[in-house]
């Protein structure tokens, strides 16, 4: 498949009241304080608020860097970035936790407590809350991350994807309006894999407005509704999933590879114009069809955007 046209990845502009979005990232650049790592630059993005995005590209492409704008970790060197309304350089990450949860793709970078229990209270309490609602985050985050049997353990006893888990737990009870996972599936089992998707489901239900850091494909193809591609400190592509990775020209200058499902679909099922599919249930489905019956996973437009789009690309 031919590269599609480069266009510019559309600028930021102040939005009406009405219209602030959850995330707005307006030119930012990030060098790190030795001066010789151009880390971000002029990075320009709008998320709104309740969507699903995926932030992809290569090790050392800018994702982790940009995410951590978000809730100053870092701040800009140059440019803005504003969350809910609220410009990140002015505020404290303590501030800006209210607002942003962040979930480290190591949870040995992140958890501190002496058990599961005050790992999952510490957050909730921190934010001010009472004891019944505190004890009600636990108890909801507990249940659907299924730690009930894990309360009184040190969180460095469990195994990794569950150790895992409660870091995303921890924040999770929270309840931040908007959320950043770095590399979710990454060490995960096939069990703890499950949960981290229906995580993102529920999470797209409730509202929250979610920017998923990974390699992991397959997953962004299906939950995101909206895929990222960063490369060299730059976002070069910004368009649904379906358009990002049946872009053969975008994943071979980016070194990503699409989910499997897509390769084969490309040289099968969409060579005479079908939509390409992202699962392998969209695949199966589409063969059914050529052959006269039908499949349970047929592939249909992405939410509210045109499945064959040109991402917007630049670079």
């Amino acid at each position: 498949m031919s590269s599609p046209a480069t266009t510019s990845v559309p600028e930021a502009t102040d939005p009406s009241p009405d219209e602030v979005p959850a995330i707005l990232v307006d030119g930012a650049s990030y060098v790190y304080p030795t001066g010789d790592v151009v880390a971000l630059r002029e990075v320009t993005l709008r998320i709104g608020h309740g969507e699903i995005v995926g932030l992809v590209g290569q090790n050392g492409s800018g994702k982790t860097t940009l995410t951590k704008l978000f809730n100053g970790l870092l701040k800009p060197t140059g440019g803005r970035v504003v969350v809910n309304g609220i410009e990140t350089r002015n505020e404290s990450v303590q501030e800006l936790a209210r607002h942003v949860g962040y979930v480290f793709q190591n949870p040995n970078h992140q958890l501190f407590a002496r058990t599961v229990q005050e790992e999952l209270e510490f957050g909730p309490r921190n934010l001010g809350l009472t004891d019944d609602e505190i004890a009600e985050r636990v108890a909801d985050a507990v249940e659907f991350f299924d730690l009930s049997g894990e309360l009184g353990t040190h969180p460095y006893r469990l195994s990794f994807p569950l150790r895992k888990l409660v870091g995303i737990a921890s924040i999770y009870a929270m309840r931040p309006p908007v959320l950043v996972l770095d590399e979710p599936s990454t060490g995960q089992d096939h069990r703890t894999t499950g949960v981290i998707n229906t995580l993102l489901r529920r999470l797209a239900e409730l509202g929250t407005t979610v920017v998923c850091v990974s390699h992991d494909m397959p997953l962004l193809a299906d939950v995101v509704e909206r895929v990222v591609v960063m490369r060299d400190a730059q976002v070069i592509a910004d368009a649904s999933p379906r358009a990002v990775f049946a872009d053969e020209d975008l994943m071979k200058r980016t070194n990503l590879h699409a989910p499997q499902a897509t390769q084969i679909g490309l040289r099968t099922v969409a060579r005479d114009g079908g939509v390409v599919p992202l699962t392998p249930d969209e695949v199966a489905s589409a063969v059914a069809e050529r052959r006269g019956g039908g499949g349970p996973g047929r592939a249909t437009p992405d939410r509210g955007r045109n499945p064959t789009a040109t991402p917007s690309t630049s670079g």
